[in-house]
């Protein structure tokens, strides 16, 4: 890591946002290699001795993005105070502690599939903000035999709480015993949108899964397990830019 501004090592480090840490400078109250560090001084914690008030700074995690196969149930936090099982619980210890991963967007407890999780918030802006337009695509069965109508009622973005709703990418794919398998290609994601819209088209979700979110897909990937991601999968090189 090349050495930076201090306020920008303590913004990374998550101690402090970097006009925080320019109030901290000017106190007096970090040391750099020894001496008080000054407003413009630059450090890397991976070669340099950053304190603050006498304590050193640990570098930064590196930054992360994994996909995980989520399994009903499982809660999209990090910590519940009900005490579920969240995500953080089918991660290995050494990264669901001290890592700062975090769930990107979210799935409601019952649906399962596709979610990122991720130590670095610029990178989350860039997974989950509407201007980057990455879709998301869904497996889900509901109740019944939907009419054409129905489906291009849902295509066209079925308001929700008085907003339209964005259009939809809507296919039938399969029908089994009175339900109907559906896939829905979608660019935003309210909560629970699609449990919501099938109830207000008179249909109940009966099971929901999350295939895919931009190009990355679940592939074989086994419920319950997780799998790094490359920045390259997302089609650029540098996924901060």
């Amino acid at each position: 890591m090349a050495a930076e501004r201090l306020q920008k090592v303590f913004a990374s480090a998550g101690i402090a946002s970097r006009r925080r840490a320019e109030d901290l400078l000017r106190a007096g109250r970090v040391q750099l290699n020894g001496q008080v560090a000054q407003l413009g001084d630059r450090g890397d914690p991976a070669s340099d001795d950053i304190r603050l008030d006498g304590r050193p700074i640990a570098a930064a995690a590196p930054a992360r993005v994994l996909l995980l196969n989520k399994p009903p149930g499982v809660v999209c936090s990090c910590h519940d105070p009900e005490g579920r099982p969240t995500v953080l619980d089918l991660l290995p210890p050494e990264l669901a502690h001290g890592q700062g991963l975090h769930p990107v967007g979210r799935l409601d407890l019952e649906s399962r599939g596709a979610l990122l999780l991720s130590n670095d918030g610029a990178l989350t802006l860039r997974l989950t903000h509407p201007r980057y337009q990455h879709s998301k695509t869904y497996r889900v069965w509901i109740s019944g035999d939907p009419s054409r109508a129905d489906l291009d009622r849902w295509a066209r973005g079925v308001p929700l709480d008085g907003q339209p709703s964005q259009p939809v990418q809507v296919q039938q794919l399969d029908t089994d015993r009175g339900r109907t398998l559906l896939e829905l290609v979608m660019s935003e994601g309210r909560n629970r949108q699609i449990r919501r819209t099938a109830e207000l088209l008179g249909f109940r979700v009966h099971d929901l899964q999350r295939i895919a979110i931009g190009p990355i897909d679940l592939g074989d990937l086994p419920e319950g397990r997780w799998r790094r991601v490359d920045p390259q999968e997302w089609g650029d090189q540098d996924p901060r830019r």
